[in-house]
């Protein structure tokens, strides 16, 4: 099987597609929003990455969530509930860390199957 990278620099690839399975990792880019504004930014940039992979959020096997501070967690959470569809939820786990950029309040770890043409 290939393996397709997109958004591909020195360091990192955007998204890597294997075995019709996309791994990606998304931060936010508007550092300055509060935790509710920055979930929305990343989750419009998973659903663009998604699409270029062939896939969409009903497909998401496994997300890993990253905050800076779990007091955003609701916030988050009432986000994220909005976002995924009804009954089609990944596996999920939502830890603290301290995240590269002092101005990311959230990242996230995604896999998702992608569609068989």
């Amino acid at each position: 099987m290939s393996i397709q990278r997109h958004g591909t620099t020195r360091r990192y690839s955007d998204s890597v597609t294997h075995n019709a399975t996309v791994y990606f990792v998304e931060v936010p880019s508007n550092l300055d929003g509060d935790i509710g504004a920055q979930t929305e930014n990343l989750l419009a940039s998973v659903d663009a990455l998604l699409k270029q992979a062939g896939s969409d959020k009903s497909r998401l096997l496994m997300v890993t969530i990253y905050l800076a501070d779990m007091a955003d967690y609701d916030a988050m959470n009432a986000v994220w509930d909005a976002w995924v569809p009804e009954g089609q939820a990944p596996t999920r786990a939502c830890v603290q860390a301290r995240l590269a950029n002092p101005g990311y309040r959230v990242e996230m770890v995604l896999t998702a199957a992608v569609a068989q043409a």
